[in-house]
């Protein structure tokens, strides 16, 4: 009898699940896989800051799905809901392309998650992001506007707005977007005569007291310290209140656990480009699915299935799993996602295979970031690094992790051209159509035929 698994997103968790899948299963003619994805691309997201700066070109971080994942169905299509009673899954459609139903014997939900406003809707409104490979592309384009810009105002209040770039969100995204605007300004500024590196003003907003929490304080203080040095600007125990896209309204941060004993400060920054990386909450299918959740994440068990629905795994950002060496959730990375990947494949072997189920116990490998400027750190094996051999070990463990040759020699080529010759300033002019409307589901326009 047929078993038919279906797994859902396409990024690190689904990918990598995917194709552990395709080799436990390579010689059951009788398993069926299926992968689900809005894009038809895998997307090497560490990477993505360097897209936003010209260092990398775009298509050299994005890996066709059908050219890694060989024996499974691939479906390009955004889940519309998940019914898990009925072990059916229904995809949206467009006015290209109908909506379907896709049944399933064995599910695995890696939907990953999407940006985190907080319910800041002035925020969400006008705020760049950097989740997606299009908000780097977009991103990009806003900084070369405004040098063009700046580059022939004469006004020296609306001249400082806009050459100051915010940043919200002093973790990996943040910090790592940070760096690399500034070496991009910093390099392109050459170009207009009338900018000078004293008009250039990048600022890091963070509401906790540290940068990078989770690093060692070693790590963090020489990170805040090399920033501040090459002249980012960082203000921690900071919140933002508001941004209209001309000001964005701050206030000092105040910690729950302590009653304050005055208003806390309120100012503002005038800036005409804020980037928010502040945070990440599951999608919104999630949240609104059947499952039982925690703060938008699924809870699952120790083998990574949802206890009340025997076959269907939850991994990566949207799972709500449990680091057994500490008692707490693991954090949404990468790393840990591809580890999760790896136990949910091996655990549906073992189910269809009839052996003993594996539960999660994964071990960080260790973390690392780049900062810019050649200079990166690393904590791997105990060890802390930090400096320019940090950023190499950056670069050689990120480009080993690219799962296509040809990307990395792609990218290989980017870096070696980075170090020869300027930056691109060509702005590309994007313009995006309307998004298709949702059609109804193959089988309500089967009732018809």
């Amino acid at each position: 009898m047929t078993k038919r698994i279906l797994v859902l997103g396409g990024g690190f968790a689904g990918v990598a699940c995917t194709r552990k899948l395709e080799s436990h299963f390579k010689h059951f003619s009788e398993v069926e896989i299926s992968l689900v994805s809005e894009d038809n691309f895998l997307l090497f997201t560490p990477m993505l800051p360097q897209v936003a700066s010209g260092t990398i070109e775009t298509r050299h971080i994005v890996i066709p799905i059908r050219t890694i994942c060989k024996k499974a169905t691939f479906y390009e299509g955004r889940v519309k809901n998940i019914d898990p009673y009925g072990k059916r899954v229904a995809l949206y459609g467009t006015n290209e392309k109908r909506g379907i139903n896709l049944e399933y014997d064995y599910l695995v939900v890696a939907l990953g998650s999407q940006t985190n406003f907080f319910g800041n809707q002035s925020v969400e409104s006008n705020a760049y992001t950097m989740k997606t490979l299009n908000d780097a592309v977009v991103l990009r384009n806003r900084i070369i506007d405004m040098l063009e810009q700046a580059e022939n105002e004469r006004d020296p209040i609306l001249k400082q707005s806009l050459l100051t770039f915010v940043v919200v969100g002093a973790g990996f995204a943040g910090i790592e977007t940070a760096g690399e605007i500034l070496d991009f300004l910093h390099d392109a500024k050459k170009h207009y005569p009338h900018i000078s590196e004293n008009d250039i003003k990048v600022v890091v907003l963070e509401a906790l007291s540290i940068v990078l929490p989770g690093f060692s304080e070693r790590l963090a203080r020489f990170t805040r310290d090399k920033l501040i040095q090459r002249g980012v600007d960082i203000m921690l125990n900071t919140m933002v209140v508001s941004f209209d896209g001309s000001e964005v309204l701050i206030k000092d941060a105040v910690d729950p656990t302590r009653t304050a004993v005055k208003d806390p400060n309120m100012r503002s920054l005038q800036t005409k480009t804020l980037i928010w990386t502040a945070g990440v909450t599951p999608v919104d299918t999630i949240k609104n699915s059947m499952f039982k959740t925690d703060r938008g994440r699924v809870m699952v068990n120790e083998y990574l299935e949802v206890p009340d629905f025997p076959g269907v795994y939850v991994i990566g950002d949207c799972s709500l799993t449990i680091d057994p060496s500490t008692g707490k959730p693991y954090p949404p990375t990468a790393q840990n996602a591809e580890a999760e990947a790896k136990t949910a494949a091996y655990n549906l072997h073992a189910t269809i295979s009839g052996k003993t189920k594996s539960k999660i116990d994964h071990v960080s490998k260790g973390q690392m970031a780049i900062i810019g400027k050649r200079t990166a750190i690393a904590h791997i094996g105990g060890m802390n690094i930090h400096g320019f051999v940090a950023w190499c070990i950056w670069r050689t463990v990120y480009l080993r992790k690219i799962p296509k040759l040809n990307k990395r020699l792609r990218v290989l080529l980017d870096w070696t051209a980075d170090l020869l010759f300027d930056r691109d300033i060509s702005r590309l002019k994007i313009i995006r159509k309307d998004q298709p409307i949702d059609y109804k589901e193959l089988d309500e326009v089967d009732d018809v035929w």
